[in-house]
């Protein structure tokens, strides 16, 4: 796949190209229908089979007060996109000149004259061009005029009439259902971050983890207790993790991120670990005293171990 951070990136002799456009936020299973039909028309005509996306939600210049969390981060929709097998993915910087674009600038600048497009995919509700003002209408007419065909690609809606959507995604993990954000992500959904010390408190019970940095990537969940898989220096391991701030201690942070990696004992101070929610165990609690917090958890990992099909804890035996 080829990957380009701008419209200037693109080679003079780019394309033609089957293009679809869109913030592509989580890179869900409508999303995935969409290049599914994308790749096979561009194979079918020859065509270079291209994701059209930005580098930010637009709402985030325009209304920053209005934009939603996003569930990928750029560098994140870049890889996952990676894998969709396009041939090729445009990351446009979403800036305030480029919102100014009128939406007859828009389809010239961007699809005639930097994607050569042949073939244009968007959905029925389709909006392009400076406050929004391009409709499918205007693309249709301007694609007789410049050579290019768009095709309406139909919403994916799994229950009923309820459309797959990235804030549909957003609600579940608010509540914590992961596994039901699964199933419309097509992947498990996940978060990344830096590990960075702790106060070392899961150690001292029995059950040392690995802090994630306030700095994460990715839609954090509802908080709680998770099993999951934590994924460092592409190896990949079953873990309990915690969201929360852990109201049995002072002075946690909100949203803490902390995996406790079953059967392991790492040194990974600095280093990056993504971690892949699997299914909901509990929500957060405070817990009278300590030693009812060290039931509970050693609780908490044998479901984890049951979920995941880990082995029961080695028991230790003396030589």
């Amino acid at each position: 796949m080829h990957y380009f951070g701008s419209l200037a990136e693109l080679p003079d002799d780019f394309g033609p190209s089957a293009v679809t456009i869109g913030k592509f936020d989580g890179v869900h299973a409508g999303h995935r229908r969409v290049i599914e039909q994308l790749r096979e028309s561009a194979e079918a005509a020859g065509l270079v089979s291209t994701v059209l996306t930005f580098d930010r939600h637009p709402l985030a210049l325009l209304d920053p007060a209005k934009v939603p969390v996003s569930l990928t981060s750029a560098a994140q929709k870049r890889e996952v996109l990676e894998g969709t097998g396009v041939d090729a993915v445009v990351m446009v910087a979403f800036t305030r000149e480029f919102s100014r674009l009128s939406a007859e600038d828009f389809i010239q600048r961007v699809l005639v004259e930097a994607v050569h497009a042949r073939l244009v995919f968007v959905g029925s509700d389709f909006r392009f061009g400076r406050e929004g003002r391009g409709n499918v209408e205007l693309l249709i007419e301007s694609g007789r005029e410049n050579g290019f065909e768009v095709r309406i690609v139909e919403a994916v809606r799994p229950e009923g009439d309820r459309v797959i959507s990235s804030s549909w995604i957003r609600d579940l993990l608010s509540d914590g259902r992961v596994d039901e954000a699964a199933t419309l992500l097509g992947r498990r959904p996940s978060v990344r971050g830096e590990i960075v010390r702790g106060e070392q408190r899961g150690r001292e019970l029995g059950y040392p983890t690995a802090n994630l940095s306030a700095n994460l990537e990715g839609f954090i969940p509802a908080d709680g207790v998770y099993a999951a898989f934590a994924t460092v220096d592409g190896r990949t391991m079953p873990a309990a993790v915690s969201i929360g701030n852990n109201p049995t201690f002072v002075g946690v942070p909100d949203k803490q991120v902390e995996a406790h990696l079953l059967d392991e004992d790492l040194d990974l101070y600095g280093k990056m670990m993504e971690v892949s929610f699997v299914e909901f165990i509990r929500g957060m609690a405070k817990f009278a005293d300590v030693g009812e917090l060290v039931s509970q958890i050693g609780r908490d990992e044998q479901r984890v171990r049951e979920i995941l099909h880990v082995p029961a804890r080695p028991t230790a035996t003396r030589g």
